[in-house]
């Protein structure tokens, strides 16, 4: 018996990256500088995972996703040779708190919320997940983030603090994501797993996916729509 649905959030649910495209092209607008922004958006989500294996090392102290994110941004601009004011640059940061969801999202999320309770179980800080969740309307039950356990997914701890906090066994929590890796990280921790296929996250279809096995997971999904349907 599944009793909660905990969602990757970036790139399952919102399309980070076509919103942090026209995020980028308006801050370019604003600064009268022409820019690869696509290239420049690849580049921004590319630093990522570094960023985090820095806290997972102990090279940083935990530091939330916002000021990660930040680090990586006032690099990018450095190399771009831009420079802007601070508030400017604060507001493009402050970018991900506004994706845009995936077409299917909001509708699937209420359907999978008359079920289950519903949740995030994702990377970015608590702060910008609910901004995100109340501009885009999605439906959640809670806000669950990499923050509230101080490690970063795939962490195992990450996976069971979610089940931990929610009062549910790991067998009765399934992780939603668009990412292999997130869901066998999750599996191996004794969560249940459910694949949606999203061909469009970096732009071109098949762009970075992953290969994996067809009966890998434990559902899989072109959307959140057909999800709730196989739920």
């Amino acid at each position: 018996m599944i009793r909660v649905l905990a969602f990757d959030v970036f790139g399952t649910v919102v399309d980070w990256r076509a919103s942090i495209i026209a995020e980028l092209e308006q801050f370019g607008n604003q600064q009268g500088a022409e820019r690869d922004w696509a290239k420049f958006a690849d580049r921004w989500r590319a630093g990522y995972v570094p960023a985090m294996d820095l806290v997972r090392r102990g090279e940083l102290p935990w530091t939330r996703l916002d000021d990660l994110h930040r680090r990586i941004l006032d690099e990018l601009l450095r190399d771009a040779d831009i420079q802007a004011d601070q508030d400017d640059v604060d507001h493009l940061n402050r970018a991900w708190h506004r994706l845009a969801p995936w077409p299917d999202a909001v509708d699937g999320l209420h359907r999978l919320k008359e079920r289950f309770t519903i949740t995030t179980l994702s990377n970015g800080n608590v702060s910008l997940l609910t901004d995100m969740a109340k501009r885009a309307g999605l439906p959640w039950d809670c806000v669950l983030s990499a923050e509230i356990f101080g490690h970063y997914k795939p962490d195992r701890e990450a996976y069971l603090g979610c089940a931990q906090i929610l009062d549910v066994a790991p067998e009765e929590a399934m992780l939603v994501a668009a990412h292999p890796s997130d869901l066998r990280a999750a599996r191996d921790a004794g969560l249940r797993t459910g694949y949606v296929d999203r061909p469009l996250e970096w732009g071109q279809p098949g762009r970075y996916r992953v290969p994996f096995e067809p009966d890998e997971f434990d559902v899989t999904a072109t959307d959140l729509v057909e999800l709730a349907g196989k739920l």
